[in-house]
């Protein structure tokens, strides 16, 4: 079963109300949807979106740290 593209278009973060973008496996099957505001995935079983903010993975933080901008240097 394949996922409507219309309907993605349509849906939102339930979280955040902020827009989704759709994430592919390697044979270009959409795999999740996912909010990089709130960094989840929303997983696709059976081409339905689960929008279970409990069924949704955590995306990793970033590894490398963040350097420090100008501003937090001349706060120091």
């Amino acid at each position: 079963m394949s996922l409507d593209h219309r309907l993605i278009e349509l849906l939102v973060c339930p979280v955040c109300k902020g827009p989704l973008e759709l994430l592919r496996d390697t044979q270009l099957q959409p795999r999740e949807l996912l909010c990089p505001a709130d960094r989840l995935a929303y997983p696709i079983r059976d081409g339905l979106p689960v929008m279970l903010e409990n069924e949704a993975r955590s995306l990793d933080a970033p590894a490398a740290p963040l350097s420090p901008t100008p501003d937090d240097a001349a706060a120091i």
